[in-house]
């Protein structure tokens, strides 16, 4: 099952219309999983009051946040 499937249970913060992993040790989490998924680095970044996923995909910065408890691309 891929990771874009699995819901997100952990609590989440909105900042300026995204939402996002309220801590930085459940942001890890799912960055590790996501990092298994696409076979590259993920590291966290803190967003206003959040934390987002951060990667290089096909060398694109790009970071993930949450939508209706699952992942989703932010840019």
């Amino acid at each position: 099952m891929t990771i874009f499937a699995m819901p997100v249970f952990d609590a989440t913060v909105i900042y300026e219309g995204n939402e996002l992993f309220k801590g930085q040790g459940a942001a890890r989490g799912w960055a590790e999983k996501l990092a298994r998924e696409i076979e590259t680095p993920v590291t966290v970044e803190k967003i206003g009051t959040g934390w987002a996923l951060c990667a290089q995909l096909d060398g694109v910065a790009c970071r993930w946040g949450i939508l209706g408890q699952r992942l989703k691309r932010l840019d």
